[in-house]
């Protein structure tokens, strides 16, 4: 008796998941996994009624694919199957890419799938019950098929057969699927790391430069650190900026891509280097212009943390202000700790 059943994806799996349902034309799933029956596929098999089948030992006709688990990590082999429609189940934890990745949708794909995402679905308790009344109908009339000898000797025969062929392949299936799936954590990787160069630390190279440029040709860049020398080469006037960079309505505003703290940090550097500041005020210094930092992630990390409104509504301000007392400590603390240290 076919069941209905849920797949979620796994842990940093890609999509929303979906539910299957076997038919009598539509019943085979279709391991894809290096060979080998995947635990996965196992218990899709179990849970729905369907039959597993090894993609790279049988042909199976499309119209009779429930659904296929594949162990790709980004290439051209995990858009083949949701080009055509196919539900498709990653137990890699990708997201859609590769040459055909406009084909994969959430309705048809979910990725980090493991066994313990195979959920049955609710209300399956009826056909249940509906197939053990069959079940006793059979018994009743006496077309058990576990009744007739010669079909059970041969069914006997058939699972001995397909065990002992497991355990031969079985160490080979582990370390050819072992090697897939560490390629795939590889592959996936390099994906994301180079991503985030191209969109995220490529343009705010790109911005610095431009930045810094600007400063030393228009002379912004002198006039900043005439300003600043005089604050710079003193543990009060450290304090003083810190304070400055701290204020609550300052702070999150200078936080993103820490764009001024980092033209500071150059400065006052340039400012050591030549001995206009003592070497002794470069400990305080990191802590002065770094008052700020993370200011402007406070909301976001308290959302993350799953805080409630009104822990958010008061939580914000009380650690703004908080960092005022506390950058100017970190900087004294610094000075303290930099005795001897050069």
């Amino acid at each position: 008796m076919y069941k209905t059943i849920f797949i979620e994806k796994g842990q940093g799996g890609w999509g929303t998941g979906f539910s299957l349902t076997p038919t009598a034309e539509k019943h085979k799933i279709l391991s894809v996994t290096g060979g080998g029956i995947h635990p996965v596929a196992q218990k899709i098999a179990e849970l729905s009624g369907g039959e597993a089948v090894d993609g790279f030992k049988n042909a199976i006709p499309e119209n009779e694919i429930l659904c296929a688990i594949i162990d790709c990590g980004g290439t051209a082999r995990i858009g083949v199957y949701p080009m055509k429609k196919i539900p498709t189940i990653d137990v890699i934890p990708s997201a859609p890419t590769g040459p055909l990745a406009k084909h994969i949708t959430e309705d048809i794909f979910v990725s980090g799938v493991k066994p313990q995402n195979i959920l049955l679905s609710e209300g399956n308790n009826e056909q249940s019950t509906t197939s053990a009344q069959d079940e006793q109908q059979q018994t009743q009339t006496g077309k058990d098929p576990l009744l007739d000898r010669e079909k059970f000797k041969e069914k006997y025969a058939q699972i001995k057969q397909e065990h002992h062929q497991n355990q031969k392949e079985g160490l080979l299936i582990k370390l050819s699927r072992g090697i897939g799936k560490a390629m795939g954590i590889f592959y996936q990787a390099g994906r994301d790391s180079t991503e985030m160069l191209i969109k995220n630390i490529i343009p705010f190279m790109a911005f610095i430069s431009m930045l810094i440029g600007i400063i030393n040709y228009t002379g912004i860049g002198h006039i900043i650190a005439t300003t600043l020398s005089p604050l710079a080469g003193s543990i009060w006037g450290m304090m003083v900026i810190a304070f400055i960079c701290s204020l609550p309505f300052l702070s999150p505003i200078l936080g993103p891509g820490a764009v001024i703290a980092q033209v500071i940090g150059v400065l006052i550097g340039s400012q050591i280097a030549i001995g206009a500041i003592p070497v002794a005020y470069a400990l305080p210094a990191l802590f002065a212009i770094n008052a700020q930092a993370g200011c402007d992630f406070i909301p976001v990390g308290l959302s993350l943390g799953e805080a409630e409104p009104k822990t958010v509504q008061f939580g914000v301000p009380a650690v703004l202000y908080s960092r005022m007392l506390t950058g100017i400590l970190a900087v004294v603390v610094a000075w303290v700790m930099s005795f001897g240290m050069y």
